[in-house]
């Protein structure tokens, strides 16, 4: 879900050539899968687009990306386990510190799909917000 809520707000800030997402979990046991039912429901009430089949993450995903974004604090430790490289590995959420929640929760569990929805939407904003003022927003002269 976070992939294509964060690719929904790329595409909505007209940057879509210029950044990419995609998803990867730290186990194996949903690779191969399409998304959660809930997900794709969810997705499809806020009219988003979304097509995937889960993988695993691999060590060259930490180069091959900028950023690798964990959903809560297992993962991160998983992540860190696999290897080092050059993306940022940060938890999610960090992106949307208002929020004051570190771990975003797995709604296969609880099933409060609505929940995750607007705390990855929240860390999406913050997240190209940070990416924008990075690598888009030139800087201003003062002279």
């Amino acid at each position: 879900m976070a992939e294509a809520v964060f690719a929904h707000k790329v595409k909505a800030a007209g940057l879509s050539d210029w950044i990419e997402a995609d998803s990867a979990g730290t186990g194996s046991w949903h690779t191969g899968d399409p998304p959660h039912r809930g997900t794709t429901e969810l997705l499809s009430r806020k009219q988003i687009e979304y097509f995937h089949i889960a993988r695993t993450i691999e060590p060259s995903d930490l180069n091959a990306f900028d950023y690798v974004l964990t959903m809560d604090n297992e993962n991160l430790r998983s992540v860190k386990v696999i290897g080092t490289g050059t993306a940022v590995v940060r938890p999610f959420l960090e992106y949307a510190p208002a929020l004051g929640i570190r771990e975003v929760p797995d709604p296969w569990f609880d099933g409060k799909f609505d929940r995750v929805y607007d705390l990855v939407a929240a860390a999406s904003d913050g997240l190209l917000n940070e990416i924008k003022s990075k690598y888009f927003e030139t800087t201003k002269n003062t002279t």
